[in-house]
């Protein structure tokens, strides 16, 4: 990488005498300091100097850069797009830095906005350093993240795709109205968390993994589900495998966002906790270990759950998007098990003249668009721009 790029690109993100962290071969890392606000971080990925095109990569909510886009069984998609002739852009939002000390008033202006006016500053610095066209890449709330940034820059000519992968744009009122009056109710149940102090949530997958590692066979606490054919509780390890293959049946109040899971797997329980028998279909259980273990604190803003719950449930009092706004190509791909087929965002979109190329991964959970083995053939490739 040009390392004079990486210098003229931290002048202008007002980084000072601070310098770019090196993190392997052409990757460097930037913090950028904001005060009392906090700080994020900016990777940099990719030969600046022959690159055609700049993707922007938007972490999913409680995730950084490194751990959504840096990890994989083989080739992670940060360097599979790199590979493709990319500068890769990756900002890490501030909640990963937070320190439960540092959980303050800030911490209420984290929502969708706020997320968006860090990007806004990075996008410009690096378009005043390269002159590149760009792109924005998003996972989940990162997905979320990128599509509101593209209906604000809807006149920027030089934003020429947004790559969605496995999020929820608005439930259809007309066949959904269930799913849209319960994200309304959760909506609201974030802003009374917010108007309360509750500033950030814990979504409790590091300590999952954490007691899984530790004590794999100890009972977790809590018990198998009625259906079970015999009483107990899962263990450790049972618990890590059943939250992440079916998630929506937890407690947890945006669970039931998910059409089954973090992952594609299957369990299928015994006469007793021990007799359990669980399998994760595409991402290994090592990739999801090293994915969390790159974690920072894993802490959502409840700003942001409360942005995204109004944008699921149309409210745009608390929230809007202006799909129709979006002037630049999309590419959604969602997972069938992860966010499944909710396809109003893709034809709000489409509607405003824009270009929409939607479908969903067949098996795929949450998570697999990112870290699956097969996620380069599946889901990667046809993200590359068509010839």
């Amino acid at each position: 990488m040009d390392g004079d790029l990486v210098g003229r690109l931290g002048a202008a993100l007002g980084c000072g005498e601070t310098a770019a962290l090196p993190l392997g071969p052409g990757h460097h890392r930037l913090v950028v300091p904001d005060g009392s606000a906090g700080r994020f971080a900016v990777d940099v990925l990719g030969d600046g100097g022959t690159a055609h095109r700049v993707v922007h990569l938007l972490p999913g909510g409680g995730l950084n850069v490194a751990a959504n886009y840096g990890t994989a069984q083989g080739r992670s998609l940060a360097r599979f797009l790199a590979d493709h002739g990319y500068l890769v852009i990756g900002t890490t939002p501030r909640e990963d830095a937070l320190a439960a000390d540092r959980i303050g008033p800030q911490c209420a202006g984290w929502g969708l906005d706020g997320h968006r006016a860090d990007l806004e500053r990075v996008v410009a610095a690096v378009r005043a350093v390269t002159g590149l066209p760009y792109e924005l890449l998003g996972h989940s709330a990162g997905a979320a993240l990128a599509l509101a940034t593209a209906a604000a820059r809807n006149s920027d000519r030089a934003l020429r795709r947004v790559l969605v992968l496995d999020t929820t744009g608005p439930y259809d009122p007309r066949t959904e109205p269930e799913l849209v009056a319960r994200a309304g109710a959760l909506t609201d149940l974030f802003q009374r968390q917010l108007a309360a102090g509750v500033l950030t949530v814990d979504p409790g997958l590091k300590g999952l993994f954490a007691r899984a590692a530790a004590a794999p066979d100890a009972p977790s606490g809590l018990p198998r589900p009625q259906s079970a054919p015999g009483a107990g509780q899962f263990s450790n390890l049972g618990l890590l495998h059943y939250a992440l293959t079916h998630t929506r049946e937890l407690p947890g109040p945006a669970n039931w966002i998910h059409h089954r899971g973090h992952s594609g797997g299957s369990y299928a329980f015994g006469a007793t906790p021990e007799e359990d028998r669980f399998a994760l279909t595409h991402t290994p259980l090592a990739v999801w270990q090293e994915a969390v273990a790159r974690l920072g604190s894993g802490l959502q803003p409840t700003a942001l759950l409360r942005d995204l719950a109004a944008v699921w449930a149309g409210r745009t009092d608390v929230h809007r998007i202006d799909w129709a706004a979006i002037r630049a190509d999309v590419v959604w791909v969602n997972a069938e098990f992860g966010r499944g087929d909710h396809d109003l965002g893709a034809r709000l979109v489409r509607r405003g003249g824009a270009r929409v190329d939607y479908r969903v991964v067949p098996g795929y959970g949450h998570g697999d668009v990112a870290w699956s083995a097969t996620a380069e053939r599946d889901v990667w490739e046809p993200l590359l721009p068509r010839p």
